[in-house]
């Protein structure tokens, strides 16, 4: 028996199928969508440069730390930012994947890259935040637009713009870009035509913490460990480089071209602008204004176009509008990044996907939230805690781009699929849970004040050094969980494949063989999926002798099963809630240090900022548990969903026995039934032929005896065609035609008008003598139901139509007969099952196994004394179409 192709066991939402507004987030991105040419990608990349935080980070370590010291971490976190973000944004181009899918392969494993997708949340909307603040200060100083109503405001305005990914992105950045070049430049230019030596006052000015124009080295190390923050921008440079064309020889230029400059390039113009940020800050500081104001940018552009024009309120307008501008360049890609971490980050917490969309909002909110907790007034240690976590997780990427990748101690190209990794791989996650736990511990100042202000630069080497040595120790293994490839999947990687989960078509990295459901699967369902609890990846017997090896033999069978592996992960999520907690109320003792101008806090006050400092992470639990339940919610469902198909399965199984025993049983009685039947026939023969010494009477009883013996021979040829597979030999048909030779041999033999309207000129492939059962059966069923009709009204007819659909064509039989009702319509195509007192019930489900055999449908529409229509869909001819026996 031929099995059915089943249908699709997931759908998902218009917003989710749709890349437009999707942008690939939770997959590779295919070859097909990268129709931007590299300098489009570059100019979008680089859009996002334009983010005034790095004004604020230049000022915040140039008035704390003088001109040398940050001038000099300038120049050194710029080169290393280059030299790690150069493998990541290559590897991100070259395989088409974001920082997330990346980090997967990048020795994190499945699960193990969750957390460090909250880290580039986190960077996303702490950074989104900043740039909302600054936007909201414009509107404050300009209109004198309340805070809160700014907040909101340049939130707001940021959703509509990234809606569409990087489709609307690329227009927006296109645009803006030489407007704000122009404008960022400008200033700058006359400030060094106009006062040198403004420019030399601030390569003199003493840091206001150190009030020394030397060297220092604590403040060296502060300054550069604020600054490694910016380590992750490149995250979001990969976000669009994924876009980029692959390589060829006709546009390898623009393609390095565009990998350096939009990759690690950023901060080539970056480091520009926090000196420019530096520069502007001393010359507030200059104008008398103090130094909270020297740290916000719209008053430095205010002081720095005020060398470009006199009038004030056209000094005004023009930093108001240039802030404008900047923040909704960078935070564009801010909250588009953020939709994209979010998005990877509960796919895999809660295997469920409402769409990017959702999570671009979910982002704006969090960022809307801190910004209303004061986010900029505590830029300085937000952004020394982050670093140290940040860099121990680049530090652990890099690991394995620059050393076990070369040296082929990890694979060479870049994993991401679930179905291929393991949940943990222990070389990115022991690297850089090591290096963030040293560096935090420095940054408490346990450790003495020097590892305190080099805390983010010794994590990172912790982690890269750790990630190198635990990769050799385990040889790799970790990386994948089995083989990448299977014969299913063929071996051109840009071919289309189907996946049989979704139904929709994928190109072949984006593809993986479900072992578990026994068919090709693309990542996102793979992602996705709650049931199979990655039986694909190792066997019980695997999982029990792993844990023999572990905990001892007698240990676990003294234990209730996988008592170890639950108890592991109740410690797991334990130490990480724990450390997050933590980490807040660190960071709330900070930031609630009253300092000697303030006397007294009182208890309601600091229990308010422990609360409001916890809003976050309350927030992502209520997300995390809300989307959990609905999980589980849409589990259940896919589990009684399942239940209906097996039992359907089942029922079909039954019917398939049945029929199989019908075969069985017809191929041994119908020899012993065609001798009897056609002695009969003969006999009946002879005495027809013998009419005339038989009266009226005798000869009808002739007649029905000959008619009663053609009916039970078609009914033996019935049972024994159903019983068997038939075989098809396509060949070229011109349908219209050959339904014109067909018809003519029908009318001879009809008792009913037949009817023709034949619209439809192009071939098919099909085995004219199976088409030829098809069309007979449905006509002649069409003429029976005419016949049946009560006397009076209409005359009876049958119509056959064809028409050309988009790559079908449809034969419909169509009667003005007795009609049938809802339920006789839903059970014609069963086996054995005839609305007629006198049929067998095999006709309508062996013209169905027909056209299934041809490759197409058929669907019947009835109404009780109306008459049926039954419409065939057959596949046009194509010239690549092949032949099957």
């Amino acid at each position: 028996m031929e099995t059915p192709d089943l249908p699709a066991l997931r759908s998902y939402h218009s917003w989710i199928a749709n890349e437009t507004l999707e942008d690939y987030s939770l997959r590779y991105t295919a070859r097909s969508f990268r129709r931007w040419s590299p300098f489009v990608i570059a100019n979008t990349a680089l859009g996002g440069i334009s983010f005034l935080a790095l004004e604020t980070i230049g000022a915040s370590i140039t008035l704390s730390y003088g001109f040398m010291n940050a001038g000099l971490a300038i120049l050194v976190v710029s080169a290393f930012i280059f030299v790690t973000s150069l493998p990541i944004a290559y590897y991100s181009s070259k395989y088409g994947v974001d920082l997330d899918l990346l980090t997967r392969g990048a020795g994190f494993g499945y699960i193990g890259s969750t957390i460090t997708s909250l880290i580039y949340a986190s960077f996303t909307f702490i950074f989104f935040a900043l740039e909302g603040a600054i936007m909201a200060q414009a509107l404050k100083i300009y209109a004198d637009v309340p805070l809160v109503l700014g907040y909101i405001v340049s939130s707001l305005v940021i959703i509509p713009l990234t809606l569409m990914g990087i489709t609307m992105i690329s227009r927006l950045q296109m645009v803006t870009q030489p407007l704000w070049v122009g404008m960022m430049m400008l200033p700058f230019v006359l400030i060094a035509v106009k006062a040198p030596e403004d420019i030399a006052a601030w390569t003199q000015f003493a840091g206001l913490e150190t009030g020394s124009r030397g060297f220092d080295v604590l403040a060296f190390g502060a300054a550069v460990s604020m600054m490694c923050s910016l380590v992750v921008q490149i995250g979001e440079q990969a976000d669009y480089l994924r876009f980029l064309p692959e390589k060829t020889p006709a546009n390898r230029l623009g393609w390095w071209s565009t990998v350096i400059l939009a990759g690690p390039g950023w901060i080539l113009i970056g480091g520009l602008k926090i000196l420019a940020g530096g520069l502007l800050a001393v010359l507030v500081l200059g104008s008398g204004l103090p130094r909270p104001a020297a740290l916000e940018p719209i008053h430095m552009y205010i002081v720095a176009y005020g060398y470009v024009f006199e009038n004030p309120a056209l000094v005004l307008f023009c930093a108001t509008f240039f802030v404008l501008i900047s923040q909704i360049k960078i935070n564009v890609t801010n909250a588009y990044a953020g939709s994209l971490a979010w998005s990877n980050f509960f796919s895999r917490v809660t295997h469920y996907h409402p769409g990017r969309v959702v999570w671009l909002v979910f982002n704006i909110l969090i960022s809307l939230l801190l910004m209303l907790l004061g986010i900029f007034d505590t830029l300085e240690v937000v952004l020394a805690v982050y670093s140290n976590i940040a860099m121990a997780w680049v530090g652990a990427i890099v690991a394995d781009l620059l050393v076990l990748k070369p040296l082929k101690v990890s694979p060479g190209f870049i994993e991401f699929k679930r179905a291929h990794l393991h949940d943990i791989n222990p070389v990115g996650c022991g690297g850089m849970a090591l290096g963030s736990l040293v560096s935090l511990t420095a940054f408490t100042g346990i450790l003495g004040p020097l590892m305190q202000a080099y805390a983010a630069p010794f994590s990172f080497l912790v982690a890269f050094l750790t990630a190198t040595l635990i990769g050799f120790a385990t040889g790799g293994r970790y990386y994948l969980a089995r083989p990448p490839v299977h014969p299913s999947l063929g071996s051109e990687p840009s071919a289309v494949l189907r996946c049989e989960i979704c139904d929709h078509g994928y190109e072949r990295d984006d593809m993986a063989y479900c072992s578990f459901y026994e068919r090709p699967i693309c990542s996102l369902c793979c992602s996705l999926d709650a049931h199979c609890h990655d039986a694909c990846k190792k066997s019980h017997q695997d999982l029990e002798t792993s844990r023999s090896r572990y905990f001892g033999g007698g240990f676990t069978r003294r234990i209730a099963p996988h008592m170890p592996q639950r108890l592991l992960k109740v410690a797991g999520v334990l130490v990480a809630l724990a450390v997050v907690t933590g980490a807040l109320f660190l960071l709330t003792y900070r930031l609630i240090d009253p300092g000697e101008d303030v006397p007294h806090l009182d208890n309601g006050a600091l229990l308010l900022r422990i609360f409001l400092a916890l809003l976050p992470l309350l927030a992502i639990s209520a997300w995390w548990i809300v989307l959990a339940n609905e999980s589980r919610e849409l589990a259940e469902r896919n589990l009684v969903g399942s239940l209906e198909k097996l039992y359907e399965t089942r029922e079909e199984l039954t019917r398939s026995e049945r029929l199989a025993a019908l075969g069985q049983l017809t191929a041994t009685v119908s020899h012993e039934l065609r001798n009897p039947l056609g002695t009969l026939a003969t006999s009946v023969a002879v005495l027809q032929r013998a009419g005339g010494m038989a009266g009226e009477r005798e000869r009808n009883e002739l007649d029905r005896i000959q008619r009663n013996v053609r009916r039970c021979v078609r009914i033996i040829d019935d049972l024994l065609e159903f019983s068997r597979r038939p075989n098809v030999t396509m060949v070229p048909l011109a349908l219209d035609a050959w339904i014109v030779e067909q018809v003519a041999d029908l009318r001879a033999l009809s008792p009913v008008a037949l009817e023709l309207e034949l619209q439809c000129d192009r071939m098919i492939e099909a085995d004219g003598e199976r088409l030829r059962q098809v069309l007979v059966n449905l006509v002649q069923n069409a003429m029976q139901a005419v016949l049946e009709r009560p006397a009076g009204g209409a005359a009876g007819r049958v119509r056959i139509e064809t028409a050309c659909e988009e790559e079908s064509v449809r034969l419909t039989v169509a009667d003005n007969g007795v009609g049938m009702s809802e339920e006789a319509t839903q059970r014609l195509f069963e086996p054995l099952f005839s609305t007629k007192p006198f049929g067998l019930g095999l006709g309508l489900a062996l013209v169905r196994r027909l056209v299934e055999r041809h490759g197409g449908r058929v669907v019947v529409a009835s109404r009780p004394g109306e008459g049926t229509r039954v419409d065939i869909f057959l596949p046009a001819a194509t010239a690549e179409r092949p032949h099957v026996a």
